[in-house]
C-alpha cells in the first residue's frame, strides 16, 4: 500500500520547495535531500549534502530487492518506517557480525559512530564487503568530518555531507527517502 503523508507534511513540502530549489537534482537525489531538509527544517543541508544520483539508485534497488539495512544505533532502527527491522551494529567491533551476513549488497545506515564508518571504509578498501550504499551522515566535533571525507575519497557508493553536522535522525530520514518513493 502505498505511503499517503499527512496534510501537514504536505504543506511542509510545499513551503520547502517554495524555499530550496532541488529541480536540478534527480529524482533519488531530489527525495533525499528535501527528505532530510524537512526532517531538520533547515533548508542549508540541500548546500551541505553530497549526492550521487547512482549511488542512491543502486541503494534504492537493494532495498526493494530487500537487502538487509545495516543501522550503527538502535535510533536509526527504530526510525526506518517502511521495513519490519533493521539491524544494529552497534561499534566498529560490532560490524564483524553483519560484515559475514551482508558482505555484499546492504544498505548501511550510520548517524552517530564515526569509528563505523571508518572502518566501513577500510573494509570496503579491503574488498571485504561491498555495500549497496553507505549512508554516512555520524555528527560530531571528533573524527566526523575526517570520516565523511574518507568516504568520499574511497569508491564507497555513498551519501554523505561535508560537515560536523548530522546524526540518527539524518541517517534513519534518508533511508526512508529511499522507501518512500
Amino acid at each position: 500500500m502505498p505511503r499517503v503523508p499527512h496534510p501537514i507534511e504536505s504543506e511542509s513540502y510545499e513551503i520547502l520547495r517554495r524555499r530550496v530549489d532541488t529541480t536540478g537534482l534527480g529524482p533519488l537525489s531530489r527525495a533525499v535531500v528535501e527528505r532530510l531538509v524537512h526532517t531538520t527544517a533547515d533548508p542549508t543541508w540541500a548546500g551541505d549534502l553530497l549526492v550521487d544520483e547512482q549511488a542512491l539508485a543502486a541503494g534504492r534497488q537493494a532495498l526493494v530487492d530487500g537487502a538487509p539495512v545495516i543501522a550503527d544505533v538502535r535510533m536509526v532502527a527504530v526510525g526506518i518506517t517502511s521495513r519490519p527491522a533493521a539491524v544494529v551494529a552497534e561499534t566498529a567491533g560490532g560490524i564483524a557480525e553483519f560484515v559475514r551476513k551482508a558482505p555484499v549488497g546492504a544498505v548501511w545506515a550510520v548517524g552517530q559512530d564515526v569509528s563505523i564508518v571508518t572502518e566501513l571504509v577500510a573494509r570496503c578498501r579491503s574488498g571485504e564487503i561491498r555495500p549497496a550504499l553507505v549512508i554516512a551522515l555520524p555528527a560530531g566535533f571528533v573524527g566526523a568530518v575526517e570520516a565523511k571525507r574518507a568516504v568520499r575519497e574511497s569508491e564507497v557508493p555513498a551519501l554523505t555531507n561535508r560537515g560536523e553536522r548530522g546524526g540518527a535522525a539524518l541517517a534513519t530520514a534518508a533511508v526512508n527517502a529511499l522507501l518512500y518513493l
